[in-house]
């Protein structure tokens, strides 16, 4: 098992390093992602939970992509890949595996905020007018995740 955490938190480590500094991420690091962080996740809850939770997950980030993909369109006048990149839609898919779907939900806003405050402190220090959204919630995801291995955080699977 501590196999597995190390694994995602390199995982999550390297989506924010690559998305930050090069804007670009390895494909192949999202369904990674997504196997661990489900592997821990079904380990730690029931078979019927999981599946649950999985799907409640999936047809949120689904509204919320469709929202992006509307509002993209209607009010920007752009394209979905002009505003919102492939790593951005690949992470919200992956992570879609990793907590039932309250924690989730209350995780992932916060990691929205915590990627909003952290893009307007660092943005100056950026030449790219790009937003790492990708990078930035892989490090809120993984900081919550060692938060809550080292016990500062109660349960981030039962909530």
């Amino acid at each position: 098992m501590i196999v597995i955490k190390i694994i995602l938190l390199l995982i999550l480590g390297a989506i924010f390093y690559q998305d930050y500094k090069e804007r670009l991420v390895y494909w192949f690091l999202f369904p990674l992602l997504g196997l661990c962080a489900g592997f821990l996740f079904y380990n730690s809850t029931l078979p019927e939970l999981f599946i649950a939770s999985v799907a409640l997950n999936l047809m949120f980030v689904s509204c919320l992509l469709l929202i992006v993909f509307i509002y993209s369109r209607i009010l920007l006048k752009a394209r979905l890949k002009d505003v919102f990149g492939l790593g951005d839609i690949l992470l919200f898919l992956s992570i879609i595996f990793t907590f039932s779907t309250v924690s989730f939900l209350v995780i992932l806003v916060f990691a929205l905020f915590f990627s909003l405050v952290i893009h307007l402190l660092l943005k100056k220090r950026s030449k790219l007018k790009t937003v790492p959204l990708a990078g930035y919630l892989s490090l809120f995801f993984g900081l919550s995740y060692l938060t809550f291995w080292m016990g500062i955080t109660e349960s981030l699977y039962m909530l």
